[in-house]
């Protein structure tokens, strides 16, 4: 048994520090996250975020748990997610599941952002959460969905400035989402600064992957750390959030 060196004591010492900086990292972020989860109303500081009037639309919205959503709404958000999405799904490799889909729409963890129309008809909603993904506290948007007769009416791309509203405000890091690669849809997140995040698997000859991970960070705050996760570098964050 030879004796330590100095250097790898030195480096043992220096890898024990990363380690501590990490953990401590991690636990601020999910302090931060905790917080947020502990919101009653995360629209109540936009008082102007919770109407929406322009082309011909005049929309409501507002934001609760998923817990707190009446049946009839978390019925429509499935219903929606599945009649836009479902053939997506399943032409590319992750296929559709019924059970899958509503079990990750209906976790505990789960917010929606509601917009509806004056006469109560429901338009679209966004799946989000506030986690802690990759190391960094963020707002994951797992599902934007609008009913087909208001898309391209600009009310997606308000209803993605409200989540940014309510992820910076809230201290999260950046605003991420997972976007499927045939969805001709994932343009517009791209059309409105969403960027290729670090995270995000990079395809090469052994395997493509049919999605791909894009944020945005918030400004306010210093680029987060990130935690690298998996030793092949693709740092897939396990999430089904797709739109």
């Amino acid at each position: 048994m030879g004796r330590k060196t100095a250097a790898s004591t030195a480096k043992g010492k220096e890898k024990r520090q990363q380690r501590k900086e990490e953990q401590q990292r991690i636990s601020q972020a999910m302090t931060v996250v905790a917080e947020a989860n502990k919101l009653d109303d995360p629209l109540e500081p936009f008082p102007v975020f919770k109407r929406f009037c322009k082309n011909g639309l005049d929309a409501t919205l507002f934001v609760k748990k998923c817990m707190k959503l009446e049946e009839n709404i978390r019925q429509w958000a499935f219903n929606l997610t599945k009649r836009n999405m479902q053939l997506k799904y399943e032409q590319c490799s992750w296929g559709w599941s019924d059970e899958k889909k509503l079990e990750e729409l209906m976790d505990d963890a789960a917010w929606y952002l509601v917009a509806k129309s004056n006469e109560g008809a429901l338009l679209g909603f966004s799946h989000f959460r506030f986690d802690v993904d990759e190391g960094t506290e963020v707002l994951y948007c797992y599902e934007l969905q609008l009913d087909p007769s208001v898309q391209r009416k600009g009310l997606g791309k308000f209803m993605m400035q409200v989540l940014e509203l309510i992820a910076f405000k809230n201290n999260m890091r950046k605003v991420v989402l997972t976007v499927l690669k045939n969805n001709q849809y994932s343009r517009f997140f791209k059309a409105i600064n969403y960027e290729l995040d670090e995270s995000s698997p990079v395809d090469d000859e052994d395997e493509s992957y049919p999605y791909e991970i894009l944020s945005k960070f918030n400004k306010r705050l210093a680029p987060p750390v990130t935690v690298k996760s998996n030793s092949n570098g693709h740092c897939c964050s396990g999430h089904g959030h797709h739109h």
